[in-house]
């Protein structure tokens, strides 16, 4: 698996199974959502730096996932 995506897993407090099987488990819904709003808020940096600081790239996609700015 993509070590970024791992760690997100990780932060997020969900787990990787192995074996002859592949499955990412969440224990719980909101460590799922975590862990698709840590993928919204690396997309919203990542946007931010290619638009040399430009916050409203990094705003646009938070808003268009429903995420608040930090």
């Amino acid at each position: 698996m993509n070590e970024r995506i791992q760690e997100l897993v990780e932060q997020a407090g969900g787990s990787i199974g192995t074996g002859l099987e592949f499955a990412v488990v969440f224990g719980e819904l909101e460590d799922f959502e975590k862990f698709a709003e840590l993928i919204v808020q690396k997309c919203a940096d990542i946007g931010e730096r290619y638009a040399d600081g430009n916050y409203e790239v990094r705003n646009q996609i938070l808003s268009h996932f429903g995420l608040e700015e930090e």
